[in-house]
């Protein structure tokens, strides 16, 4: 096929419109539940007052922001797929902004900028402050200043929101990884997001990965989580037809959240069972490096001791979730995963430098064997 018919079949999945719109128009939309800006991205999107008093600033100086992205539901209704936060500083100034319980935010007082000192301590509108706060003509000014909104219509392939909004918060952006993930699981499935937000808060499962702080807050704990259930229930050498690996784990997880034959009970089961079993005979050294000559674990959470470990006991939990944390147990476990690290097929695919789709397909089966019964 050639790369121009390519480009023409694609370009038939995609319908877009563009227009400007004024802020006005936007927060009327807003308002009457025209407009889903997910409350619950908020979470992974963090604006320091200085930022969004700077987005005010650059409305009211006339500086041209970036387009806003949304997408057409079957109800009409828009899906920001990208300008959350500038929707969100907007709406929260202007004193509409709600949170994930529908509860209005307390509206933002600005700060000093450097072509605006006098915005320090402004406000939109207080009736108990009239002094520090916005007057009629600069309200009306700032509600008529338009933003360029391009809009992919419902008539569209239904994956590709998904797709724009990975692109848009990918490049160049602050976001991690699993933070898009999450945004997209929120728009894709609810309920799915909320399920593996769960089990990566689970204790047992924290403590054996012994994370910074950082990572926590950039959700490394829930791609953690979801690894496991992809690498579990999914073919080894799947990965091999992948080029990256961020992608592979994406696509699986869009793959998963729409199975309905995805049995949520069964995984969570399997998921807190072989994190109980860990915790209890291994805690934190469970995915920490084995020093064969010191003869003792040592270091930081390893990604590659993690998939064969974890995903190798996970694959042959059902023989140990009835079994209770004794001393032969934690001498079983303890000895299984010292074979692990003396194996010569984990050393020469666990270095750095080895890509996914070399490690994962010899790795994840060496666990799974190492911990069969």
């Amino acid at each position: 096929m050639s790369i121009q018919k390519e480009i023409d079949d694609k370009k038939r999945d995609i319908t877009t419109d563009s227009y400007p719109m004024s802020i006005g128009e936007l927060i009327s939309l807003y308002k009457d539940e025209e407009l889903d800006i997910h409350p619950e991205f908020q979470r992974f999107f963090r604006w320091s007052a200085l930022q969004k008093t700077k987005l005010i600033e650059s409305i009211l100086l006339g500086i041209p922001i970036p387009s806003i992205f949304v997408s057409q539901r079957e109800d009409g209704v828009w899906d920001v797929v990208d300008g959350l936060q500038r929707l969100s500083t907007i709406f929260e100034f202007v004193g509409l902004l709600k949170d994930e319980d529908d509860n209005v935010l307390p509206p933002n007082v600005l700060v000093e900028t450097k072509y605006l000192p006098s915005l320090e301590g402004k406000k939109w509108n207080d009736a108990n402050d009239i002094q520090n706060s916005f007057d009629q003509p600069l309200r009306l000014t700032f509600k008529r200043e338009k933003i360029d909104v391009k809009i992919v219509k419902k008539e569209s392939d239904p994956n590709i929101k998904f797709e724009l909004f990975q692109r848009l918060n990918t490049l160049g952006s602050k976001l991690s990884d699993q933070e898009v993930r999450n945004c997209l699981l929120v728009m894709l499935n609810k309920p799915f997001h909320k399920w593996l937000n769960d089990l990566s808060q689970n204790p047992h499962f924290l403590n054996t990965l012994t994370l910074t702080d950082k990572a926590i807050s950039e959700q490394y704990n829930m791609e953690l989580a979801l690894r496991f259930f992809i690498f579990k229930n999914n073919d080894s050498n799947d990965i091999k037809y992948s080029k990256e690996l961020g992608e592979y784990i994406t696509d699986k997880m869009l793959i998963i959240c729409q199975d309905s034959g995805f049995d949520l009970e069964k995984e969570k089961e399997d998921f807190e069972n072989t994190f109980r079993v860990l915790d209890g005979t291994m805690s934190e050294r469970s995915f920490k490096r084995y020093n064969s000559e010191k003869q003792k674990f040592e270091g930081k959470f390893l990604l590659s001791a993690y998939e064969t470990i974890g995903v190798g006991l996970g694959r042959n939990i059902s023989k140990y979730k009835d079994e209770a944390i004794t001393l032969d147990l934690k001498e079983q476990i303890e000895t299984n995963i010292k074979n692990i690290w003396n194996s010569k097929e984990y050393q020469s695919k666990s270095g750095s430098g080895i890509r996914a789709n070399s490690r994962i397909p010899v790795i994840i089966p060496l666990g799974e064997s190492e911990f069969r019964r």
